[in-house]
């Protein structure tokens, strides 16, 4: 076909699609398929011709504009939590679960020591603590040790030592793993001993209001801590077919996605500590306590084991249609 007549046939749809940009994306489309179509025939027939640039341009320009309009997915940050993260998560459930298994572990045995010794309690949370407990319970006020600052430096405070005391637990899993065995170890017996202090004392029920308002998303997260501990060390132990270094950056690089997640769980655990806490026991009717506990509950166990597993699934089923 001669250029003139391959002009003539096509100059008025192009100029139709030039100046009347069509609304729906289906009809773009088309449009930006038949453009690539004369364009592909007219670089054959007629390369150093101004047609072929005319329609170079022309579908540069609708091609930006499919693509610039373009719903996305999700933004970057979405798409880690909502699928990134969640797979990092399935892939290591079990360290988490043997990170739970070591924790608590540790905690029950703790407070059968502390049940068989009398002073197994005070040598693990001191003399000082014990004592200032003592006396808040003979003044009515057992849990009174969280209205002693002011509920701002409370939370600062609480929130820096936690995320701290989280990323310790990590780290020291670089030593193939028994730094955070260890740290899960103290951890477990401080907590084992603490509760079962309570329950002496016949507090047991109201412990776990209050303690456990702030305390199910701030333990979880130093289990979880744990887990991600135990990833950085497997990978040492465990390379498999990689290079041990390069094991080691995959295992950093998943423990360190496990401990982005926990940040902000430890603020909203060191929030509920420093405003809410305060209040669980004296003042703040018990279901809103057991309300605040359930809800953390749910929430640890439906992102970091249920929801985990449903992404995969999803994720698997997604290639298989692929």
């Amino acid at each position: 076909m001669r250029e003139g007549l391959f002009i003539k046939k096509n100059i008025d749809k192009w100029r139709k699609y030039q100046y009347e940009a069509p609304t729906d994306p289906d009809e773009m489309a088309q449009q930006f398929t038949e453009l690539v179509n004369d364009l592909g025939y007219s670089k054959t027939f007629y390369p150093h011709s101004k047609v072929t640039q005319y329609l170079n341009d022309l579908a540069s320009r609708i091609y930006l504009t499919i693509y610039r309009n373009k719903r996305e997915e999700s933004s970057r940050i979405t798409r880690f939590f909502k699928t990134e993260l969640p797979l990092t998560i399935r892939r290591h459930h079990r360290e988490i679960l043997y990170a739970f298994l070591i924790f608590v572990g540790f905690a029950i045995m703790s407070a059968f020591s502390a049940a068989h010794d009398e002073t197994f309690v005070r040598g693990v949370l001191g003399d000082g603590y014990v004592e200032m407990t003592e006396d808040n319970i003979s003044k009515g006020d057992p849990f009174g040790v969280y209205k002693h600052s002011n509920p701002l430096n409370m939370f600062a405070y609480i929130a820096l030592n936690n995320i701290y005391v989280s990323f310790q637990v990590f780290v020291w899993g670089i030593f193939l793993g028994l730094g955070t065995v260890y740290m899960l170890f103290t951890n477990g017996v401080m907590v084992g001993s603490f509760q079962y202090y309570f329950f002496a004392k016949n507090l047991g029920w109201q412990s776990i209001l209050v303690i456990w308002c702030h305390g199910t998303l701030e333990i979880s997260a130093i289990i979880l801590s744990g887990s991600a501990g135990l990833i950085l060390g497997n990978s040492i132990l465990f390379p498999g077919s990689h290079k041990r270094l390069h094991s080691l950056m995959n295992g950093a690089k998943d423990g360190m996605k496990l401990m982005i997640a926990l940040v902000p769980v430890l603020l909203v655990a060191a929030f509920l500590e420093g405003f809410v806490t305060r209040y669980s026991y004296s003042s703040m009717p018990y279901w809103v306590s057991i309300l605040i506990l359930a809800v953390s509950f749910i929430f640890i166990i439906w992102y970091f084991v249920w929801y985990p597993v449903q992404v995969q699934r999803r994720t698997k089923a997604e290639k298989a249609v692929e």
